[in-house]
C-alpha cells in the first residue's frame, strides 16, 4: 500500500516536473530559490530551522467553474490527505475578481512535516450581477455544465484512496498519472470570441470559463529570503511584478505571508475563429509565484495585522503617494510602531502562535512557576517555537493575480454581489471547511498544557488552559 502522503508527496513531485517542462521560466524560479535557501540555512537560525521543509514545500493554484467541478477537486485532493482550510472572497479584495477560494492541505502537524503540499482552489462566482448579468451567466454556466475536468477513472480511484488511506502501487501509478494529466495546459483550440467575451469582463474568468479545461496556474516554492530572489530573479532577465505583497520588509520577526511572482508569459495557444478556422495566438495565464512563510498570528494578531494594513492604506491615500518604494517605507514605519519586535513579545504578548515546551535551563531553586504566560516565557520557565503560517491572504493573492492580467476587466459596483461565507462553501464542496485560526490554537493549545503539566505549573495551566 502506498499511503496517503507518499501519493501527496509523490502528486507534488510530478506536477511540479510537469509545470516545469510547460513554463520553463519556473525551473529558473526553482534554481534561484534553491541558492538562496542554501545561503540562509547556512547563515540563519530559520533557515537551519526550516532547511529540510522547504526543499520539498509547494503550493500549487487552480480555478473551476462550478460546485460539481469543485467537489470532484475535493475528492482528487481528499485522496492525498489534503482538506479545505479557510475561506478567501477576492471579490471585495483589491481590484476585485469573480472568485471565492480555499485552499486544500493537511491539517495535522505530523502531516505538514511529512509533506506540506497545498493547492490554492478558486470557483468562479457565475451568479455575481457585479460581473455577469443573466444572460451571460445563463451561456456560461451552460458552458461549463458540458465539460468533464476530472475523468470517471480518476474520481473512483480518489474515492478508494480516501476510504483506504493509500493505494496499492498499480491503482497508486494509475492515480497519479490521471491526477496530474488533470491539471496539464489543454491543447484543444480556444473558442477566441467566447474567450475575448469573457476577458472584458475578467481575465480570470477567461481563464476559467472560456477553455475546456483546468490547469496549474501557477506552482509556488517556498524561500527564505524572498527579497533577495526578487533582486536575483531580476538580474538573471525575468520580470517580475511591481512589489512583494504582505507584510512588509523590516528588522522584526516574519510573520504570515509575504509573496512575488514573474509576470505571466506569453504562450502559444491555438484558437478557433469564427469562420471554423484554426490559428495560433497567445496567451497570458500562467505565473511563476514565490512565498515566504512566516509565523502564523492569533485573531488577535490578525485583527493588529489587518489594522495596520488598513493605515497603510489611509496614509498612502492621504499623502497622495502609492507606489512600491512609498508603501513599503509608510508600512514599515508603522510596523515598527505597532508590531512586537521579537518573536519573544510576540508569544508573551498572546499575537503569535507556537508550540511550548519546557526549557532546560529553567529555573530550580524552589520557585513556583508563574501563572502567566509572559512571565513564564520571560523568566525562563518555557521556551516557544513558532508555527509556521500554512495559510492565504486574500489581499495579496488578489493583488498577485491582477498584476498578472492584461487587463482591469469589468466590475459594477453598484450592484449587490452574491453571498457566499465559510458555510456556503462548505456547502457546495460538501466537506466541513477548517478554521485555520482554530488549528493553530489546537496546536499550540496541545503543547501548552503538556508543557505546564511537565513543570507542574497548576495554576498557569488553570489560568491559560481552562478546558
Amino acid at each position: 500500500m502506498i499511503a496517503t502522503w507518499r501519493l501527496r508527496a509523490a502528486f507534488a513531485r510530478r506536477l511540479s516536473g510537469m509545470y516545469g517542462t510547460e513554463v520553463p521560466a519556473y525551473t529558473t524560479l526553482l534554481e534561484v530559490t534553491g541558492e538562496v535557501n542554501d545561503e540562509a540555512a547556512r547563515h540563519g537560525p530559520e533557515g537551519r530551522r526550516e532547511a529540510r521543509r522547504v526543499a520539498v514545500e509547494r503550493h500549487g493554484a487552480i480555478r473551476v467553474g462550478t460546485p460539481r467541478e469543485l467537489r470532484q477537486a475535493a475528492q482528487v485532493f481528499a485522496a492525498l490527505g489534503m482538506h479545505p482550510v479557510g475561506f478567501y472572497d477576492l471579490r471585495d479584495a483589491t481590484g476585485g475578481v469573480p472568485v471565492v477560494s480555499t485552499a486544500f492541505r493537511p491539517v495535522e502537524p505530523e502531516e505538514l512535516a511529512r509533506n506540506p503540499f497545498r493547492v490554492f482552489t478558486s470557483l468562479l462566482v457565475t451568479a455575481d450581477r457585479r460581473f455577469f448579468d443573466a444572460g451571460l451567466q445563463a451561456r456560461l454556466e451552460a458552458f461549463l455544465d458540458r465539460r468533464t475536468l476530472f475523468p470517471p477513472e480518476l474520481l473512483t480511484l480518489a474515492g478508494r484512496a480516501e476510504r483506504e488511506h493509500g493505494l496499492v502501487p498499480e491503482q497508486a501509478e494509475r492515480f497519479l498519472t490521471l491526477a496530474v494529466a488533470a491539471f496539464e495546459l489543454s491543447p484543444e483550440p480556444v473558442d477566441r470570441a467566447w474567450y475575448t467575451e469573457l476577458a472584458r469582463v475578467s481575465a480570470v474568468a477567461a481563464d476559467i470559463g472560456g477553455v475546456t479545461s483546468t490547469h496549474i496556474n501557477h506552482l509556488t516554492p517556498r524561500v527564505l529570503d524572498i527579497d533577495a530572489l526578487y533582486r536575483r530573479m531580476a538580474d538573471r532577465g525575468i520580470t517580475m511584478i511591481d512589489e512583494i505583497q504582505g507584510p512588509p520588509r523590516w528588522d522584526g520577526p516574519d510573520v504570515l505571508l509575504r509573496q512575488t511572482s514573474f509576470r505571466a508569459l506569453d504562450e502559444p495557444r491555438a484558437f478557433r475563429e469564427p469562420d471554423g478556422t484554426v490559428t495560433t495566438g497567445a496567451l497570458r495565464v500562467r505565473f511563476g509565484e514565490v512565498e515566504a512563510r512566516g509565523i502564523a498570528l492569533s485573531r488577535a494578531g490578525r485583527a493588529r495585522y489587518d489594522a495596520l494594513t488598513t493605515e497603510t492604506d489611509r496614509r498612502l491615500a492621504e499623502q497622495g503617494t502609492g507606489g512600491p518604494a512609498d508603501r513599503q517605507d509608510v508600512a514599515r514605519a508603522l510596523w515598527e510602531d505597532g508590531f512586537p519586535r521579537s518573536e519573544h513579545r510576540l508569544a508573551a504578548e498572546g499575537l503569535g502562535c507556537f508550540t511550548y515546551a519546557p526549557a532546560a535551563a529553567r529555573p530550580r531553586d524552589g520557585r513556583r512557576p508563574p501563572a502567566d504566560l509572559a512571565g513564564l516565557l520571560d523568566h525562563g520557565w518555557l521556551t516557544a517555537r513558532p508555527i509556521v503560517y500554512e495559510d492565504f491572504l486574500p489581499r495579496s493573492a488578489a493583488g498577485i493575480f491582477n498584476s498578472n492580467l492584461t487587463g482591469h476587466g469589468t466590475r459594477d459596483a453598484a450592484r449587490t454581489g452574491t453571498h457566499y461565507d465559510e458555510h456556503r462553501l462548505a456547502e457546495v464542496i460538501g466537506r466541513p471547511v477548517h478554521d485555520p485560526f482554530r488549528i493553530y490554537a489546537a496546536q499550540q493549545g496541545d503543547s501548552l498544557r503538556q508543557a505546564l503539566d511537565a513543570l507542574g505549573a497548576a495554576e498557569a495551566r488553570r489560568n491559560l488552559c481552562p478546558s
